[in-house]
């Protein structure tokens, strides 16, 4: 057969399977067991844009390059049946019926048990606190109070007097770094905490945002782009700025913006997930909601990850009042920085603001109360695992 005839005269072998472990393992298994035995180059691509495609054959890399991926890939495969096969044919002996255990899954079931046990026994305690606000313009709390007696006589007490005398109050300015880019992990975790949406409908989103060559691979697990990638995300970076109403003035022109994203070592596979070049062409309006906000995530978080740090002012006012200390803190912006993009995005997507509590000027002095009330609360069980 002609086609035969070709193969045969085949002197090389290239192969484009998924980039990464589990890919470079299904060509392996294909090759052995098609008992191949001609040299082979491994095109490796983290984007389906053309010119990402023609980028990676124009630069195949040997496939000695990956024996390490594919033995770990191999490693991960025997572990899974050794421990598979054994321990669910064990279980399920000793339990009566089909059981079935994991090297991974058994240990995450028995976390979640564990956790999801801690919060039916948890018994929530009530507590209490005091409330003074104040004539210089903010609110000071008293501690936890965990008899509702003694918070009471506190209250009276602060009623009687109506006078607190402002003790300390510290100042100190902070800042805060941008977040890294996203890995899958990290998206997983906004989208659920931001959108509500689960780790599968999160991945099964930047998947088709990935196959639609909206963004790049989408099964990461680094935060980080190689210095080979530093120019692509300036130049991808400043196309963005349009997103969100972003300017200038948010990002950080005076450093080189890309460099912090930069770290050769901590990318494994593939670079952090990033929105592609062919995405500020594409009509998003035509995106599934879930696509779209999933894609303004990572948009965000690209412009997010090269704006400024933002710089803030943390003030602490202590006060006493009847022999309790009272405390008050607030927060005044200095330079708002990648928060602007965060505020953005979330007003975009959820129609949520952000407000940060700014304490009024004052001085180390006596100060009137204008209201003392008493306010209970009780203790949180641990969180779900999401």
């Amino acid at each position: 057969m002609p086609s035969s005839n070709k193969v045969r005269k085949v002197t090389s072998e290239n192969y484009p399977t998924d980039a990464g472990r589990e890919g470079e393992l299904i060509f392996r298994l294909v090759y052995q067991q098609a008992g191949c035995k001609k040299p082979f180059s491994r095109l490796w691509l983290s984007s389906m844009e053309e010119n990402a495609i023609r980028e990676g054959f124009a630069h195949l890399k040997p496939s000695t390059e990956y024996d390490a991926l594919y033995n770990a890939a191999l490693c991960r495969e025997r572990a899974d049946w050794m421990v598979g096969i054994n321990a669910s044919r064990l279980f399920s002996c000793l339990y009566g019926q089909p059981l079935a255990v994991g090297r991974v899954m058994t240990p995450v079931l028995a976390m979640t048990v564990v956790r999801e046990a801690a919060i039916a026994a948890f018994v929530p305690e009530k507590f209490y606190t005091v409330d003074l606000e104040l004539t210089s313009g903010c609110t000071a709390s008293s501690r936890r109070i965990p008899e509702k007696s003694v918070a009471e006589n506190l209250l009276e007490a602060c009623r009687r007097e109506m006078v607190a005398t402002i003790q300390r109050i510290t100042r100190k300015e902070k800042s805060e770094n941008p977040p890294p880019l996203y890995d899958l992990t990290t998206l997983q975790r906004d989208a659920n905490r931001l959108l509500g949406y689960s780790a599968q409908q999160t991945l099964d989103y930047v998947q088709s945002l990935y196959e639609k060559k909206l963004t790049t691979y989408p099964r990461t697990d680094s935060c980080y782009i190689t210095d080979d990638d530093e120019e692509m995300l300036e130049v991808l970076t400043e196309e963005l700025e349009g997103f969100f109403d972003i300017t200038p003035e948010d990002v950080d022109e005076a450093v080189p913006r890309t460099r912090r994203t930069v770290n050769r070592e901590k990318v494994t596979d593939h670079h952090a997930i990033l929105p592609t070049r062919s995405m500020l062409q594409a009509d998003l309006e035509a995106l599934p909601k879930g696509e779209q906000n999933v894609l303004k995530l990572i948009i965000a978080r690209t412009l997010m990850a090269v704006s400024k740090p933002f710089r803030y002012l943390e003030t602490l006012l202590t006060t006493e009042c009847a022999g309790e200390e009272f405390t008050a803190k607030g927060k005044e912006v200095l330079e708002e920085g990648w928060k602007a993009v965060e505020r953005k995005v979330l007003a975009d997507i959820l129609n949520r603001k952000q407000e940060l509590t700014a304490l009024p000027n004052a001085a180390e002095n006596e100060c009137g109360i204008l209201n003392a009330e008493l306010k209970e609360g009780q203790t949180s069980p641990p969180k779900h695992f999401t």
